[in-house]
């Protein structure tokens, strides 16, 4: 298929675009999932957050210190992925999986509300951070409350992972959807082809106006065209045809002063002229002949003629001449075969055929017709002398 076919463009375009989407859909709808985990995550902290502060308290050396810790193994497995710490300018409290790490101190100051961050935690893990502080009394120093869990990165990778087979599924169900849309978008292309194959036979064709309104303008274009193509070509038949006949006349006051030279004994200028009339007249006639087949060829419709009535009434016809009483002609065509020609086209076409064999037969005429997937056939044959081959060119070079 080449290149630029309409149809490769089209779906070479709309697997792209669909491609595009669902990329920019894997890529949004990832983000998505991972900011949900974000939340949910961040939820968790924070009830595990009030639940510390509700049981915090100072030191008298203002330390912090907590009565009932969160109760989550992953808060007292080392490395257990979830971590606690109180901080104040005179020291720390840190949950039992951070052992000797820290968590990382916030890079401003932080308010009484809630501040959530993604921060490069302990054990080289990237955590999601969530911090705030606490004020337990107004003479007492302000409480740094930070929890932390790490990152859901392989969560995020699998559902990426498991996303992306899905939209690959579906890119391959729309891409088939949009080869049956081009498919279908494409088929009132191919019925103008067809009738364009029509217009090129018979250029008495039209192209049909019942096309989706996308296509009517090329219609329309390419019918105008062709009424164009048709007014040259009738034109140019005409002229053709009106210059042929204008010569008619010349040539027939030609053939009478041909005679009178003759009469008057000027002979052998009398046989010049003469031929030079006879391939005047020959020409002529040529392109009359030229014009009707055309005319034929490109009539408006086909029209069929039964060739079983047209030979039967030639025949009666020759029967009644000198030389046609003397014959016996044998007709073997079926009822229903037809030409396609007009009846007058055929039978001026079987008249000369039928009495020049007529003409020539000893005895007998044989006239037949058959129809097969090649087409529809008339023979007509004689049983007389024949025509040397030298002469068969010369017979049919009009």
């Amino acid at each position: 298929m080449k290149s630029r076919s309409l149809r490769v463009r089209l779906l070479v375009g709309a697997a792209a675009a669909i491609f595009a989407a669902l990329a920019t859909s894997w890529l949004a709808m990832t983000l998505l999932f991972q900011r949900h985990i974000e939340r949910r995550i961040a939820d968790e902290l924070r009830h595990d957050g009030l639940q510390l502060i509700a049981n915090l308290a100072l030191d008298p050396a203002h330390r912090p210190t907590i009565a009932t810790p969160p109760t989550d193994s992953r808060f007292i497995e080392v490395a257990g992925g979830m971590y606690w710490q109180l901080s104040t300018p005179h020291g720390s409290l840190r949950s039992p999986s951070l052992r000797d790490q820290e968590l990382p101190r916030a890079p401003r100051t932080v308010s009484g509300a809630w501040h959530r961050r993604v921060a490069e935690g302990p054990f080289g893990q990237r955590v999601l951070l969530l911090e705030r502080v606490v004020m337990l009394s107004n003479s007492g120093p302000p409480v740094l409350v930070q929890l932390a869990q790490d990152e859901a990165s392989e969560a995020v990778d699998d559902f990426g992972r498991e996303l992306a087979v899905w939209l690959l599924l579906l890119w391959a169900v729309l891409a088939g959807a949009a080869w049956v849309q081009v498919q279908l978008g494409l088929r009132p292309l191919e019925r103008v082809r067809r009738n364009l194959e029509q217009l090129r036979g018979s250029p008495a064709e039209r192209l049909v106006q019942d096309h989706p309104p996308e296509i009517e303008p090329l219609i329309a274009a390419i019918n105008a065209l062709a009424d164009a193509r048709e007014k040259d070509l009738l034109q140019a038949r005409r002229r053709a045809a009106d210059l042929a006949h204008a010569l008619k006349t010349p040539l027939a006051a030609l053939s009478a002063q041909s005679r009178r030279a003759r009469e008057a004994g000027a002979v052998e200028a009398a046989d010049g002229l003469d031929r030079a009339i006879a391939a005047a007249r020959a020409t002529v006639e040529a392109e009359l002949a030229r014009a009707r087949a055309a005319s034929i060829r490109q009539s408006t419709k086909r029209v069929d003629t039964a060739a079983l009535p047209i030979i039967e009434r030639i025949i009666s016809v020759i029967e009644r001449s000198d030389f046609g009483a003397e014959r016996i002609f044998v007709i073997d065509i079926p009822p229903e075969l037809c030409i396609p020609l007009e009846p007058a086209d055929l039978a001026e076409l079987l008249g000369a055929l039928t009495e020049n064999a007529a003409r020539f037969a000893h005895r007998r005429v044989l006239i037949r017709g058959v129809s097969d997937q090649s087409g529809e056939r008339l023979t007509i044959e004689d049983d007389g002398p024949g025509l040397a081959n030298s002469r068969i060119e010369e017979a049919l070079s009009r």
